[in-house]
């Protein structure tokens, strides 16, 4: 990387636009920056950085505001443009931060965004890459190879840094090489390690926890106070004794394993193999008690199911005397019935003649009504007519009805023919009106147009004025708006002149009382020194240990206290006159500003023409609004105008049309109503007179067919009289009407056999039972008592349902405790291999962090990277120590062991070749220091542009330390900076040191003034010519 050019403009003291030429101040190689105090060379190498990476080094780094020049004028943006060559590309970088600046239009200020710019030159001109903050970015980091971080220390060699760098402790360089050579990932693995290690020990604490909850819930499923506690380990000898009970005996009190223990699996399942043999013991009393209960409940359920069985049988032959009783009483009963029954069977024959004759009856009356109603609709004439007759008058009126048929069509014609001529009468109607109205609309259009021409004309009349007015208006706001500002400002820049002046004459009296003060003291400042004089100690004046006279303090002497209270009131009276002049300055700039924009007229007078100037724009500009809507309506007349005068000529052309085809439709229709004036007859048209034809023919065709039904009917009944009678007869009753009585329904017929099928049953239940032998043999014994068998069975079933409970109790205890530990099994064998790879990565973490046994150094593993890094630094920088101290000392790595918790391995020695003795850097003197240091910012920078891809860093700036040489040294020193030129290399030096103008031909002079700072260039050729 080599700088070419850069611009700076507002940027920290620069007020003004600066030029620097680094292409000129590197031609010989090595270039000295230098300038008073405060005058600004730190910021030069702000703006490098600032134009490379949008920021400035460390505790500085600030944007927006911050970087901004308090001397600059407020229209002046600051601005950086560096043109630098990298990577062999040229490149133009262009930053400016967010910042104030005047608004174009009225006062007061708008922010202005942040901008940056990224050019390239090539094919002879500059090429646009981008302007984008974060693009520029990375594009940068990506050529340099270096962060904001590492270029402050590689190429802005700051100004005591290294020093102390150099005399730092472990922990410190850690931080600093850990950022120059970005080891972060290696420290991230060291936490990776530890996150592991935590995880795996929070798994392992997990499962043993879960362990441990298994347990407790064995111990639930136990339910056995002397059982000892879970995870209780076991005495190394002996079993437990048993007690009385089957109950192990407590064993010896040992406090239980936590969670993470490493006996704790072993004790767990050890306490669960207890817990189920004394479970199965329990399982066994249990059982046997089951096995008692069962014998005693078998007996006594025998004994209740003989007891029930005698008295059922008991019961059965009482209840069978009972309904063998009921049975004779109702016999007579059970005999009608069945005669009944008998005779319902034998009138089943006649069933079918009767459904019959009473079917025929009801289809007579059916048709007799129908008949009725029929002959009812017929006229008087004909209503006694027998149905040939009634036939015969249908055919004749069907007859005539179809020589009306072409009568009928005519008279339809007709009427559509005239509806037609209707239409047409009011269709010439409505053109005769509408011809009327586009006439009179027509004689009206000139008047009309003028009308809406002079209404354009006008709004475009109104749109030229109102141009006119509104380029009026904004001047008259602006200066109303500079007259109010002049106004405020006067005010306030009068008060803030009278404070001014306050403040200048307090400052000047605090600076006469402070001169004055210090005088008094300088009249008796030997009384003073005499003051802290002792015998036998040498006078800071002459020397002599002898005091004979000294010197007394006169009345109205002032000390060393009173001198620096009364400067301190001077540079504070100084200090706000200096803050007044700040205030003062602006504001009489403003109102400079403002008298010049507003004028002396008058805020009221400027106010009355601003609102006579918005008045006259706002209604000429409601004027011009007009337009459109007059350039429309002029359009729409004009479309109007032309739709009338079509509308006119079509309706004219329709109207003669209209009148041949009516001619033609009036002779149609006279022709049509001869013919129906014939066809009609005496009816009001031949659609009635057909209607009416019809409708006899019809009520004639209905007549005929319900006689002939009727006639049908009779018939069919007389025939099922003479069937039924016959069945009857054959059935064997007198008259067909017994036969009906005798006859039952199917459902009365099933009801009555199914209670006479009843009674037969229940004869031969009843029978049966009275002839049971078990049934007879229990009637002769004793009355049974079941309630006392029955008792007797219920204790014994509450004897064994305990037992039961009990065994069964104890077998889900026995399940409980098989399933829980075969889960703590499960749970100890899946914890082995958790166990393992904690242990392991517990071992890499401890190393990888510096805590192990085995790491005998104490070093991290980011440590022992950034000790391999500091020993490349410390052999590159040895190459330039030797020239610069003559040979004399040699930059060495130690990794020995630091004391306390510090970090341990980086350690920086130097090897005195004088006394061939090691000793820490410390040790050296201020110049050794500095030139330690140096040769340490060197060899460092070497090594991070070698780690950062090899890009060539070919300007360098070394910030200050120079004052701490001898000649000699500092000859040493330039030396060893001149031989950089070997590489192509330039470097600047920043110092105060004037023996460097000597020695340094190129010179870039940052000068301070009351205006801003200000760089002068000083070349080797124009200090030979001077």
């Amino acid at each position: 990387m080599r700088l070419h050019r850069l611009e700076i403009t507002a940027f920290g003291p620069f007020a003004d636009r600066q030029h620097v030429d680094f292409d000129e101040l590197s031609a010989a190689g090595l270039f000295l920056l230098h300038g008073p105090t405060g005058a600004g060379k730190t910021s030069v190498l702000d703006a490098v950085c600032y134009a490379l990476y949008n920021g400035v080094p460390g505790a500085r780094q600030n944007s927006g505001p911050g970087l901004r020049s308090d001397h600059a004028a407020p229209d002046t943006l600051t601005e950086v443009v560096l043109e630098l060559t990298v990577g062999g590309r040229r490149l133009e970088l262009t930053r400016r931060p967010e910042q104030p600046r005047p608004k174009k239009r009225g006062s007061g200020f708008t922010r202005e965004k942040a901008y940056s710019a990224l050019r390239e030159f090539r094919d002879g001109r500059w090429h646009g890459l981008s302007r984008s903050h974060q693009e520029i970015g990375e594009e940068i980091k990506q050529l340099l190879g270096l962060d904001k971080e590492q270029f402050c220390q590689v190429v802005l060699l700051p100004q005591g840094d290294f020093a102390r760098f150099l005399r730092a402790d472990d922990t410190t360089r850690a931080g600093l090489l850990g950022r120059l050579f970005d080891t972060g990932r290696f420290g991230a693995a060291t936490k990776r390690l530890a996150d592991l290690r935590a995880a795996a020990e929070t798994r392992v604490r997990t499962g043993d926890e879960r362990l441990l909850a298994l347990g407790h819930r064995m111990r639930q499923a136990a339910d056995d106070p002397a059982l000892p506690e879970v995870g209780t380990p076991s005495p190394a000898t002996a079993a437990p004794a048993r007690g009385r009970a089957g109950v192990p005996a407590p064993r010896a009190a040992e406090p239980p394993l936590p969670a993470g223990a490493p006996g704790l699996a072993a004790a767990v399942l050890e306490w669960a193999a207890l817990a189920r043999t004394t479970a199965r013991e329990r399982r066994a009393v249990t059982a046997s008690a089951v096995r008692a209960a069962e014998d005693l409940h078998t007996r006594a359920a025998e004994r209740a199911a003989e007891v029930r069985e005698r008295a059922r049988l008991q019961r059965r032959f009482a209840d069978a005397r009972r309904r063998a009783d009921e049975l004779a009483e109702r016999r007579p009963e059970r005999d009608a019935l069945r005669d009944r029954l008998d005779r319902a069977r034998e009138a089943a024959a006649v069933a079918p003649a009767l459904e019959l004759r009473a079917e025929a009856e009801r289809r007579h009356r059916a048709a007799a009504e129908a008949e009725r109603r029929a002959r009812a609709r017929l006229p008087e004439e004909h209503r006694e007519a027998g149905a040939d007759r009634l036939a015969a008058l249908d055919h004749a009126h069907r007859e005539e009805l179809g020589s009306l048929a072409a009568a009928r069509r005519a008279e339809t014609r007709a009427a559509e023919v005239t509806a037609e001529i209707a239409a047409l009468e009011r269709q010439a109607r409505a053109d005769e009106d509408a011809l009327t109205d586009d006439a009179d609309w027509l004689a009206g259009w000139p008047a009309l147009r003028e009308r809406h021409q002079r209404r354009l004309d006008a709004a475009h009349e109104a749109t030229a004025r109102a141009e006119q007015l509104g380029a009026r208006v904004t001047p008259a706001e602006e200066r109303l708006a500079a007259a109010r500002r002049r106004d405020e400002l006067a005010v306030r820049a009068a008060t803030a002149e009278q404070a001014e002046a306050d403040a200048r004459d307090e400052a000047a009296r605090a600076r006469e009382h402070w001169l004055d003060t210090k005088e008094r003291r300088l009249r008796g400042i030997a009384a003073e020194l005499a003051a802290g004089l002792f015998p036998g100690d040498p006078c800071t004046v002459c020397g002599a240990t002898e005091h004979p006279a000294p010197a007394r303090a006169a009345a109205g002497h002032v000390d060393r206290a009173a001198e620096q209270t009364a400067e301190a009131a001077y540079r504070r009276a100084e200090a706000a006159r200096e803050e007044a002049a700040r205030r003062h300055g602006p504001l009489r700039e403003a109102l400079a500003a403002a008298r010049a924009a507003a004028g002396e007229a008058a805020t009221a007078e400027l106010a009355e023409l601003a609102d006579a100037a918005r008045r006259a724009y706002a209604e000429a500009r409601v004027a011009a609004a007009d337009a459109p809507a007059a350039r429309a309506a002029l359009a729409e007349a004009e479309r109007e105008y032309e739709r009338r005068r079509d509308a006119q000529q079509a309706a004219r052309l329709r109207i003669a049309a209209r009148t041949s085809h009516r001619d033609d439709l009036e002779r149609e229709v006279a022709g049509l109503r001869e013919e129906l004036t014939r066809a009609r007859g005496g009816e009001a048209s031949v659609a009635r007179r057909a209607a009416a034809l019809e409708e006899r023919a019809g009520l004639l065709a209905a007549a005929a067919g319900a006689a002939r039904a009727a006639e049908e009917a009779a018939t069919a009944l007389k025939a099922a009289d003479d069937r039924l009678a016959d069945a009857a007869y054959r059935a064997g009753f007198a008259t067909p009407a017994q036969a009906a009585e005798a006859l039952l329904g199917a459902a009365e017929l099933r009801a009555a056999q199914a209670r006479l099928d009843a009674w037969r049953q229940e004869e031969a239940a009843v029978a049966a039972a009275l002839a049971d032998e078990e049934t007879l043999a229990a009637a002769d014994l004793p009355p049974a008592d079941p309630e006392a068998a029955d008792a007797e069975l219920a204790a014994a079933v509450g004897r064994l349902r305990a037992a039961s409970d009990r065994d069964a109790e104890a077998r889900r205890r026995c399940d409980a405790l098989d399933r829980l530990s075969a889960e703590a099994a499960h749970d100890v064998r899946r914890l082995a291999p958790l166990r393992e790879e904690y242990h392991r990565i517990a071992g890499l973490a401890t190393l990888a962090a510096g805590t192990s046994a085995d790491n005998e150094l104490k070093m991290s593993l980011e440590s022992y990277v950034l000790a391999a890094r500091l020993e490349q630094v410390a052999a590159a920088a040895t190459v330039r120590l030797h020239r610069m101290s003559a040979g004399r000392y040699t930059l060495v790595h130690s990794d020995a062991r630091g004391t306390g918790r510090g970090r341990s391995g980086l350690g920086l020695h130097v090897v005195d070749a004088w006394t061939g003795n090691e000793r820490d850097t410390a040790t050296l003197s201020g110049g050794e220091t500095f030139f330690a240091s140096l040769a340490l910012a060197l060899g460092l920078a070497d090594v991070v542009t070698e780690e950062a891809g090899g890009t060539r860093l070919d300007t360098l700036f070394i910030d200050e330390g120079f004052g701490s040489l001898d000649e000699q040294t500092l000859d040493e020193v330039l030396d060893v900076l001149d031989s950089l030129r070997e590489r192509d290399r330039a470097v600047g030096i920043v110092s105060h040191v004037a023996d460097l103008r000597q020695r340094v031909p190129a010179q870039l002079r940052v000068v301070k003034e009351r205006s801003g700072s200000a760089v002068r260039h000083r070349t080797a050729g124009e200090r030979r010519a001077g």
